[in-house]
């Protein structure tokens, strides 16, 4: 039986051990404490909380924080409205910054009524499920599978896929995240200033009869864009050509007017993509029949 002695010691005991626990965790968090600037708060909510990462960071709050230590500049948010960020720059006393507009693109203009199908997949809906078996049935191994993963993934409703099966992105909901990057298994899409006009719409690598017989609008590495290009802009490597973006400053439409497939076009603002008089003209409004080739 317990005597009122030996439950004052455990009271007291007890009680002891709360105030020592007390008096270390108090130490503790005087000696722990990690001081956070208020304003990254106030930042954090004035930015998209999308967590997209197209800033380069991992998150809003990561970029809030850079942001209150100067290491970046409020435009490099491309989600935010130009509004918003000024409102940063102003809350913080900084110059908003200059940051070109980034977009996805898609290195392919293989749609079904012009690429060829060389064997029909059933199963998941998902271009990665589809690739495992034989590519996607594509005859270009290369080609955009076209069962929308990218448009699954975007967060913004910038990608939308056509009644051929091919992804088009708007560039005015597009904020560059990067997710179509990731979850494309053809490796199509890339990340560009806005200011890469000349774009090459096609990534096969077939020799010029191996691609024209799965694809009209392929590029057949005939030089011609290279050599009416600006010397340096255009090269042609594995069969396919290549900009070097670094001269972009040359680019012009000159370099798209011969090209007798329209693979490399000129992305204007208001038209989109501008293919050369040169060209073959797409006709055709139905996708093409199972097994047929170019060729047939």
């Amino acid at each position: 039986m317990t005597t009122a002695p030996q439950l004052m010691m455990a009271t007291a005991f007890m009680g002891g051990l709360g105030m020592t626990l007390a008096a270390i965790l108090a130490y503790a968090n005087r000696r722990l404490y990690v001081y956070e600037d208020p304003r990254i708060d106030e930042v954090d909510n004035l930015l998209p909380r999308t967590n997209c990462g197209a800033c380069g960071t991992p998150g809003c709050r990561s970029f809030a924080e850079k942001l209150i230590a100067g290491e970046v500049a409020p435009s490099q948010c491309t989600v935010n409205s130009s509004e918003m960020s000024q409102t940063i720059a102003d809350f913080l006393g900084v110059e908003v910054g200059f940051q070109e507009k980034k977009i996805a693109r898609l290195a392919c203009a293989g749609g079904s009524h012009v690429a060829s199908t060389r064997a029909l997949y059933a199963g998941l809906k998902s271009c990665r499920a589809a690739a495992l078996v034989s590519g996607g049935g594509k005859g270009c191994t290369w080609a955009c599978i076209g069962l929308g993963d990218c448009e699954v993934e975007c967060e913004f409703a910038a990608i939308k896929l056509d009644r051929y099966g091919l992804p088009h992105v708007q560039s005015d909901l597009c904020t560059a995240c990067g997710e179509c990057v990731e979850v494309c298994p053809k490796d199509l899409f890339s990340l560009q200033p806005v200011s890469h006009r000349l774009w090459v719409n096609c990534k096969s690598l077939d020799n010029a009869d191996e691609a024209e017989a799965d694809c009209q609008v392929t590029c057949n590495a005939c030089g011609r864009c290279a050599a009416d290009a600006p010397e340096g802009l255009i090269t042609i490597q594995k069969n396919l050509a290549v900009i070097d973006y670094s001269k972009n400053d040359l680019a012009s439409r000159l370099a798209i007017e011969r090209c007798p497939t329209g693979a490399i076009v000129w992305l204007d603002e208001s038209e989109g993509a501008v293919k050369g008089a040169g060209a073959k003209k797409v006709i055709r409004r139905e996708p093409l029949p199972h097994g047929y080739t170019q060729n047939s």
